[in-house]
């Protein structure tokens, strides 16, 4: 338990980092290109999505993420759904803090408040985890989860286009649901332990991870490009943290301590609810006012 709650934390780390760091290189690459690399619904086309992936915050943050990936993938095969997926999420915290010094933005009290209920929600969750289910799963949900991957993807990538600049929650939701996505194949996922790359191949979940990684980022970015980044990484929050939780507790076994299950649902209702109030609070990115000079001291002529 104690290994996979510090992958978690480390892997939450690495997601909040590179989310403010692909916000400052996605912000960038608009403010070279004013008015350019829209669509006609005034959202960012692919052009300027590649060209903001190009910079450098852009790329570091993106390592970050594999990072991030990589000990996300191990937290969900040694704890809980509900609880690694909600602990990964608190990478919201991470990015909250990280923009107010790199993007310049001020928190209202509101949601400062909002952050500190998902950070006591998280410490609920902990105190009520019990086991993580098997890993094993019917060959039908693999090629749902597939399926149903494929459909979120393809619904949003279209969702933005035609939305543009209003799809900013939108995109941020459709890419948290396919991290969900994510998190629930590599928990399913077959060849892994003993590792056998046939059965590895042959697996659609493997496929699904690699659609839910791909979209999931691209929406993302999209996000970033067009919204508020606390509130956009605030939906992601909720759809990677609701779907797996919900499906790993219905479906593959994962457990509360005994006695603890009532716990575990008030952690997960406020680990929500505080994200959706960071959503709604931080839908506008205030920047921070310019800080007085320094040195205030009025001259005195010389004699």
């Amino acid at each position: 338990m104690l290994i996979g709650l510090l992958t978690a934390v480390a892997a939450s780390i690495c997601y909040g980092t590179g989310s403010v760091l692909q916000a400052v290189g996605s912000r960038r690459a608009a403010r070279a290109e004013p008015g350019a690399g829209l669509t006609q619904h005034g959202g960012p086309n692919l052009s300027s999505t590649a060209k903001a992936a190009l910079t450098w915050e852009f790329i570091v943050g993106t390592i970050l993420d594999f990072v991030g990936f990589g000990l996300g993938a191990l937290a969900a095969r040694l704890l809980p759904l509900f609880l690694s997926q909600t602990v990964i999420s608190a990478n919201l915290v991470i990015t909250a803090v990280l923009s107010v010094k790199l993007l310049g933005i001020r928190l209202s009290r509101k949601e400062w408040a909002s952050i500190g209920v998902v950070c006591g929600a998280l410490v609920l969750l902990a105190t009520a985890a019990g086991h993580e289910g098997g890993h094993h799963a019917e060959r039908s949900t693999h090629w749902w989860l597939l399926a149903v991957t494929v459909l979120l993807m393809l619904g949003g990538t279209v969702a933005v286009r035609l939305l543009g600049g209003r799809a900013a929650i939108l995109a941020g939701l459709l890419s948290g649901l396919g991290f969900g996505a994510l998190g629930v194949g590599v928990r399913i996922l077959d060849g892994i332990d003993p590792f056998d790359p046939p059965a590895l191949l042959a697996d659609p979940a493997l496929y699904a991870i690699v659609i839910a990684g791909v979209g999931g980022m691209y929406l993302h970015t999209v996000a970033l490009q067009i919204g508020s980044v606390n509130g956009a990484t605030a939906a992601l929050v909720v759809g990677e943290t609701v779907l797996p939780g919900a499906i790993g507790v219905l479906w593959l076994g994962d457990a509360s301590r005994p006695g603890f299950a009532w716990l575990a649902a008030v952690g997960f209702a406020l680990a929500v609810a505080g994200a959706v109030a960071v959503a709604w609070y931080g839908n506008h990115d205030t920047p921070a006012p310019a800080e007085p000079p320094t040195d205030l001291r009025v001259p005195v002529p010389a004699p």
